[in-house]
C-alpha cells in the first residue's frame, strides 16, 4: 500500500512492477509522481516544468528534431 504524498489517499500500485523513473497518478488528486526509489518506495513530485520538458522532448523526437 502506499499512499499519495499529497492527498494521503491509497495509491493502487504493484509495488514489485515498479522501475525507477516511471510516473505514477493519484487517481483521487490527480498529482504525477516518479519513483525515484524502490527499497522503500519512494515518490517524488513531478513538476510542471518537467513534464513540459518531456512533452517537449517527444514532440522533437515524433518530427525528427533533435
Amino acid at each position: 500500500m502506499v499512499l499519495c504524498p499529497e492527498c494521503e489517499n491509497e495509491i493502487d500500485l504493484e509495488e514489485d512492477e515498479l522501475d525507477e523513473g516511471e510516473i505514477v497518478s493519484c487517481d483521487e488528486c490527480g498529482s504525477d509522481f516518479e519513483v525515484v526509489g524502490l527499497d522503500p518506495l519512494e515518490l517524488a513530485a513531478v513538476s510542471d516544468d518537467e513534464e513540459d520538458e518531456e512533452v517537449s522532448k517527444d514532440e522533437k523526437e515524433e518530427d525528427g528534431d533533435y
